[in-house]
C-alpha cells in the first residue's frame, strides 16, 4: 500500500494525517511518523500496515483518556468505560488506563479523597459518602482512608437543623421533615436523634 500524501490534522494539535493509495486516511500521532519513519511515496506491507495502525490506535486512546481526565477528575473503572464508550477495546482502555495511572494522572485514593470532601461540603454524611464512591469505582479498599478524613458528623448534624431551625422550637411534622432531609443526605439515625438530644428535642423512631 503506498502513501500517497501525509499532512498535519487542522483540528488536532499533534495529530497527522496520512493518505494511502485505496483512498483509506489513517489518523496517527507524530510519535507514529517519527517511529516508522512514513513519508509520502512510501510502500506499507501488509504486517508493516497493520502494526502501525495498532500503534496509532494506542495513540489515540491515550489521547482520549488524556483529554478526558483534563476536563475532570475520575476513577480509573469509570476512564475505562467513557473509553470504551468512545469506541476503544477493553484491551486498548485498559493500557490506557495503566499508562495514566502510571504518570499519575489518575490515582483512585487521591480522587476517594477528593471525592469524599466533595461530599461533606454538600453537606452530605458517611453513607452518601459510600454510595458516591461505590458509583463512581472507586475500589473498597480505599473507602476507610476517604471516609476516616470526613468531617464530624454531629457537627454537620448541628449546623444544619441550626440553619434550619433559626431559634425556632420545630412542632412534630417538621422534626420528621428534618430527620428525613438528615437520613437522605447519609447520616444515620443515631447521629441524628442524637442531635435532636443535644437540642433538648427527643424524638422516636417512626
Amino acid at each position: 500500500m503506498t502513501i500517497e500524501r501525509i499532512e498535519a490534522s487542522q483540528h488536532k494539535k499533534g495529530r497527522v494525517l496520512v493518505f494511502l493509495e485505496d483512498g483509506a486516511c489513517l489518523r496517527i500521532t507524530e510519535q507514529e511518523l517519527l517511529d516508522f519513519g512514513l513519508r509520502s511515496g512510501d510502500e506499507l506491507d501488509d504486517k508493516t500496515l497493520q502494526r502501525l495502525k495498532e500503534a496509532a490506535g494506542v495513540s489515540n486512546v491515550k489521547a482520549t483518556a488524556a483529554d478526558l481526565v483534563g476536563k475532570r477528575a475520575m476513577s480509573r473503572r469509570d476512564l475505562e468505560r467513557k473509553l470504551q464508550d468512545r469506541g476503544a477495546s477493553e484491551t486498548e482502555a485498559r493500557y490506557a488506563a495503566e499508562w495514566m495511572e502510571a504518570i499519575g494522572a489518575i490515582n483512585d485514593a487521591d480522587y476517594a479523597a477528593v471525592l469524599a470532601r466533595h461530599c461533606a461540603d454538600l453537606g452530605y454524611g458517611p453513607q452518601r459518602v459510600r454510595e458516591k464512591l461505590y458509583e463512581k469505582g472507586v475500589p473498597r479498599e480505599l473507602w476507610d482512608d476517604a471516609l476516616d478524613a470526613l468531617p464530624d458528623s454531629a457537627g454537620q448534624i448541628d449546623a444544619f437543623l441550626e440553619r434550619k431551625l433559626r431559634g425556632r422550637v420545630p412542632d412534630q411534622r417538621e422534626k420528621k421533615r428534618l430527620c428525613d432531609a438528615l437520613l437522605r443526605r447519609g447520616f444515620s439515625w443515631g447521629d441524628i436523634r442524637a442531635a435532636w438530644s443535644r437540642l433538648g428535642a427527643e424524638i422516636t423512631e417512626n
